[in-house]
């Protein structure tokens, strides 16, 4: 049994798929949201269809207050360590402190070479690797400096890579697909020699793990055995599901804690721990609370075109002037992301909480009801956002008479909404404090 002692965390890995941009950093919103510490994205610079992954994380670091990001893992032949490490002190800095360096050697050659990177035999990819992370750690000693201790985690599978992660990372970052479980005491055994034998404690080394999402309904048993008898300690899920996202922050994550926390105090711990955290309800309305500071957003865009409309000519020209390449102008992209993390919430709610509580509390059912009517009725006002916002930028007439239609759309939205997260949180918080998300 290997338990070094770490802290659990939990986080996501996201697909940066450059087709669903807005949808890319909504499940990263959520993952914060929902109560998890880290969201992780692919580093593939050669695969068209993904968003570059440094790209992605300074957004989300953007919108995001608590979450700490990183790329899972960074593809050092395309990432010059140099400004790799002035990337990530930088980010570091203007987010004070939220970012880690997941790190890679490279694979998928083919791809790298058509980039212009090298093709590098395995040995020749261990001594660049090595190399890279003294050049990432002397950059930060020169400046700039990240404002906290960044972690280097490196994706290791082979042995000499294993070793490497024993002998100078900070942590080990595995997927459940290339390192099965049961492979996990041969592999942790050869990172703890290796720190062992560079003069370090095999605990100086995070085990990180980036694990298959699973219907299992002994999901948390099985993580915190990983936990216990493995030693690994932040579990990242793969998958682009919000309805995954959510059950992982609101159900499994809470009770891997419960269960390991038990078993590290030497408390017996329950065959099925029941998946409800006291204090759950607070995560409802924490997603409330990022969806009404996004309407204030939406709200005062429109009070910035509004304003700028002194003539028919002239608005038409600030429209002119925030279009995308993409036939998007800026305050519709907006609206139609927050548009659709809206909708994702309502469908969680609709397909999973709901149910679950109907089963729990069958007295709340007008209530549910109730707020799945509501959900209707919102759907509709962001239908009618969106029509507003098409006519604003391609009314024949000029955009006056669409501007005022835009407001119009956006103060029912606004007042339907407002009036929905009050009820719901007045209704629904102290339930989900008793029976979870289901």
């Amino acid at each position: 049994m290997t338990d070094y002692g770490h802290e659990l965390q939990f986080g996501t890995f996201i697909t940066p798929d450059a087709a669903q941009a807005d949808r890319v950093v909504e499940l990263a919103l959520l993952t914060e949201a929902v109560g998890l510490e880290v969201a992780t994205f692919q580093d593939h610079p050669y695969q068209r269809r993904f968003l570059d992954a440094w790209a992605v994380i300074a957004t989300v670091l953007a919108r995001t207050s608590s979450l700490r990001v990183t790329a899972n893992v960074t593809n050092l032949p395309l990432r010059p360590p140099h400004v790799l490490a002035t990337t990530v002190a930088s980010l570091d800095v203007l987010s004070h402190g939220r970012v880690e360096l997941g790190l890679g050697a490279g694979a998928f050659w083919d791809g790298i070479v058509q980039m212009g990177g090298p093709r590098r035999t395995p040995g020749e990819a261990l001594r660049a690797l090595e190399e890279g992370v003294d050049v990432v750690r002397r950059t930060w000693e020169r400046g700039p400096a990240p404002v906290h201790d960044v972690q280097v985690w490196i994706g290791a599978i082979g042995p000499r890579m294993l070793e490497l992660t024993g002998r100078v990372a900070d942590g080990w970052l595995p997927s459940q697909s290339y390192v099965p479980p049961e492979t996990l005491t041969e592999r942790n055994a050869r990172i703890d020699d290796a720190a062992v034998a560079a003069g370090r404690s095999p605990a100086d080394v995070r085990r990180l793990y980036n694990v298959t999402p699973s219907d299992d309904p002994a999901w948390a048993e099985l993580l915190a055995d990983l936990a216990l008898t493995h030693g690994m300690s932040t579990f990242i899920v793969g998958s682009d599901d919000p309805r995954v996202i959510q059950r992982y922050g609101a159900e499994v994550a809470p009770a891997v804690r419960e269960l390991v926390a038990a078993a590290r105090a030497g408390a017996p711990t329950p065959e099925r721990p029941e998946p409800v955290v006291p204090g759950v309800g607070s995560h409802l309305v924490d997603v409330h609370d990022h969806l009404r500071a996004e309407l204030a957003q939406v709200l005062d865009l429109v009070g910035q075109v509004e304003q700028g409309t002194l003539d028919a000519g002239r608005a038409r020209g600030v429209i002119n002037e925030m279009t995308l390449r993409q036939n998007e102008w800026t305050l519709g992209a907006y609206c139609q992301s927050y548009c659709r993390l809206v909708a994702t919430h309502h469908t969680i709610e609709d397909t999973s909480v709901f149910p679950h509580l109907r089963r729990r509390d069958p007295g709340l059912g007008p209530v549910l009801d109730r707020l799945e009517r509501e959900h209707h009725v919102i759907h509709g006002a962001l239908e009618d956002v969106d029509r507003a916002l098409v006519s604003v930028v391609s009314g024949p007439d000029g955009p006056g008479d669409g501007l005022a239609e835009l407001r119009a759309t956006v103060d029912r939205l606004a007042a339907t909404l407002t009036e929905h997260l009050s009820y719901e949180e007045s209704q629904l918080v102290g339930p989900l404090d008793r029976y979870g998300f289901g």
